[in-house]
């Protein structure tokens, strides 16, 4: 089963879509990579949840990936003595570390690391950024406000603080014992919330050993600051444009968003793009057109994957959600000015063998038109390699680790086969030929174009490329 488009789909399982035949509908639908957002599901609900995708996965014949979403910290207010206050512009209200209920002018902050990271001007947004206040006085016990823009603050709203560095891990207890159970499961990808720093990809990597791709969710406004230094430490990078607008000015995301989908294209990781991309479907068959422009948007800047949260994971058409991304995306890659935007985004390969490899390969695949480029890895590497290149015809990945293939399910472009080891390089053409006829991606007399490494087995090691026909029974020959 192939689809006919070379962005992926991410769609998150809940309420609506937890029983194995939605699975499995939203699979055929276009969905190629399930999350598991940990904000909401115990362990029990995940293993049950994977061993469901994994059923799917069987029937289907497809490698499916699985990406679990650690809830990251969770910053609120304390709570009210006598209910919600409601805070008016130019009011003085104070935060501090009394653990007494609040009133009309203080409240409990129940974060002690928040309160050292004040500054007098920093700013604090509270409940999802409807209530601003500015810092006047601050000490590491109490933080005294203006509100810049009031509004009703009622118990443990959440806080942002976009101006501060907050010196804690981007894992909470909850967080690490999520990720234990996460990868008990052999989920394919981590996905980290709230980063700030570098370091809080290399903490959770001590954990992971290799055993998942890091995906590091962009929200914060001192990540960005660092971007490129998270990006080289992660495996992929999330747009999450939600927090991400929150904390900083709205106007700014859609830039933020092509900048971070563009270093991410040159660093050859793969890039989410998600929050609110059809949110109207939640509780409607169809989206808004400004949504479809969005997720077209998306796609256009050669976003490796789109993603469907609460459309998925609670609204009332998970599965006509997936469709419609997979539609808009369809339509999208067939617009004449599609390729002209892909082709002008591509820089020069890196020094590498491997890079260099993939470059010809793309060059060499479109000077001769050849059905296809097929790339044989074991770690991933190559295959990254190709996707990066963006290249105009399919990208098959033939792999002996299953693991890999589920991982490289989120990245552009890569049609994933898992399959047996291969016993010298011949056995690799003739088993490239065969899964390129089979797959219906190439006909019997067309060339196709193979990479790999060799020795076989060797990660990173990119160093042969070969041109091979399919034969009329899918055998390769040179």
């Amino acid at each position: 089963m192939r689809r006919n488009r070379r962005v992926k789909i991410l769609a998150t399982l809940g309420p609506s879509s937890s029983e194995p035949e939605v699975i499995e509908k939203l699979y055929r639908a276009g969905a190629d990579v399930f999350r598991i957002n940990m904000s909401h599901t115990d362990h029990d609900r995940l293993k049950m949840l994977v061993e469901r995708i994994r059923s799917v996965e069987e029937k289907v014949g497809r490698p499916i990936g699985i990406l679990a979403d650690l809830q990251g910290p969770k910053l609120r207010v304390g709570t009210f003595a006598n209910g919600p206050v409601m805070l008016e512009n130019g009011a003085r209200f104070v935060l501090d570390a009394d653990k007494t209920p609040g009133g009309q002018d203080r409240v409990h902050l129940p974060h002690p690391e928040i309160l050292k990271a004040l500054e007098p001007g920093h700013r604090l947004l509270l409940d999802d950024g409807k209530i601003q206040l500015k810092v006047i006085d601050c000490s590491a016990q109490r933080a005294e406000t203006e509100v810049i823009v009031g509004g009703k603050l009622s118990d443990r709203k959440g806080v942002s603080v976009p101006d501060s560095e907050i010196a804690t891990s981007a894992m909470t207890d909850k967080d690490r014992k999520d990720l234990v159970a996460a990868l008990a499961q052999n989920v394919d990808w981590i996905a980290l919330s709230f980063v700030q720093r570098p370091d809080d990809i290399a903490e959770v990597r001590k954990v992971v050993r290799g055993q998942a791709g890091i995906l590091a969710k962009i929200e914060k406004p001192q990540a960005i600051g660092r971007l490129h230094e998270i990006i080289e430490l992660s495996d992929a990078i999330m747009v999450a444009r939600g927090d991400l607008g929150v904390e900083m000015p709205l106007e700014q995301v859609p830039g933020l968003q092509k900048q971070i989908t563009r270093a991410c294209r040159k660093a050859g990781k793969p890039v989410v793009i998600a929050t609110q991309m059809l949110e109207s479907m939640i509780t409607a068959p169809v989206p808004t057109r400004a949504e479809v422009s969005d997720v077209a948007t998306a796609v256009f800047e050669g976003a490796d994957a789109v993603m469907l949260s609460a459309e998925s994971a609670a609204g009332d058409f998970p599965e006509e959600a997936v469709a419609t991304m997979d539609k808009i995306a369809r339509e999208v890659e067939q617009d004449p000015h599609y390729r002209t935007i892909i082709d002008a985004q591509r820089t020069e390969p890196e020094a590498t063998g491997a890079d260099a490899i993939s470059a010809a390969a793309r060059q060499i695949a479109e000077t001769l038109r050849l059905a296809a480029v097929v790339c044989y890895t074991t770690s991933g590497a190559t295959a990254l390699r190709a996707s990066r290149e963006r290249p105009t015809s399919p990208i098959i990945v033939l792999s002996p680790v299953v693991q890999t293939a589920r991982r490289l399910a989120l990245a552009w472009g890569l049609h994933c086969v898992a399959g047996d080891d291969v016993a010298n390089e011949d056995d690799m053409i003739d088993r490239a030929c065969r899964v390129a006829f089979e797959e219906a991606h190439a006909k019997p007399g067309q060339r196709i174009i193979v990479t790999a490494g060799v020795p076989f087995g060797t990660p990173g090691s990119t160093n042969l490329l070969r041109i091979a026909f399919v034969g009329s029974d899918g055998q390769g020959g040179l």
